[in-house]
């Protein structure tokens, strides 16, 4: 068997995902973490300096500082995918949709949170330390030493397998795609899937309803329930897409979600 050339990527996805978290932000979250994770592939797609390839590599590093969000053990077979599909697109512009890379990332960074945060923090590391506290109680120096290599072993396995077998399997499949004709239908079904994941998102992580009430019987948030469940936090994101769109900088709107939910809390609109 001949020596695989993708080596490096492997090993790059692998350490990449176990940092991607140093660099978390507020605004995007995993963002540059993920980004980092890309920038040597990027770099090798688009070698020369032609203007038409700089733009393109342009391109690619914003395509990748956009939201990202999913479980680093996880994170690797993402980044092998879209590295797949970022070299598929290079060398085949006209039949791969850019915008369908950026789709696949939000479709399964939902799902891959999931799986991932259940299994590695609801299972593995309920298991690893609680073997390695029994061990502990007895003043065994083998408590800790198990519960880090329990811990260790199938975080090594899935983080590193996840992205050699996405990346090879990516490559395959966008081969498929590109030979079918069926990358305009994966493009609508993954746009699908990423509006439904960022609409779930909206619901979890704003929490925002009203105290307000009228009379002694007239709840609003039980009208507002009524009319569509969580109708404060899709207005609320609304409200910031369209100031996002309006290129309003990011530090002011920040500021305003910040003074407006204190000033709104105080009055006992908002909770």
């Amino acid at each position: 068997m001949g020596k695989d050339n993708n080596s490096w990527k492997y090993r790059h996805f692998f350490w990449s995902s176990w940092a991607i978290q140093n660099t978390w932000n507020y605004e995007r979250q995993m963002n540059m973490g993920y980004l980092y994770g890309m920038a040597p592939i990027l770099d090798e797609i688009y070698k020369d300096n032609a203007p038409e390839t700089i733009e393109m590599k342009k391109e690619a590093y914003h395509r990748h500082m956009q939201l990202f969000n999913c479980t680093p053990q996880t994170t690797s077979l993402v980044m092998g995918i879209t590295a797949a599909m970022e070299e598929a697109y290079a060398e085949n512009p006209d039949e791969v949709q850019p915008e369908s890379i950026a789709n696949i990332k939000t479709s399964l960074m939902g799902p891959l949170s999931g799986i991932g945060d259940s299994f590695f923090q609801g299972t593995v590391r309920i298991i690893a330390f609680g073997l390695g506290i029994s061990f502990a109680k007895q003043g065994n120096i083998l408590g800790p030493i198990l519960a880090m290599i329990i811990s260790f072993i199938p975080s090594f396995l899935v983080t590193y397998y996840g992205g050699k077998i996405g990346y090879k399997e990516g490559a395959k499949s966008i081969d498929k795609l590109l030979k079918g004709g069926l990358m305009d239908q994966v493009f609508y079904v993954t746009s699908v899937a990423g509006l439904f994941v960022i609409g779930g998102m909206i619901v979890n992580l704003i929490g925002l309803t009203t105290p307000l009430t009228f009379g002694e019987n007239f709840v609003l948030q039980d009208t507002l329930d009524t009319i569509m469940p969580g109708i404060l936090p899709l207005l609320s994101t609304l409200l910031m897409f369209w100031l996002t769109k309006k290129k309003v900088n990011t530090l002011l709107i920040l500021a305003i979600i910040i003074i407006s939910g204190i000033l709104l809390s105080y009055f006992g609109i908002l909770a």
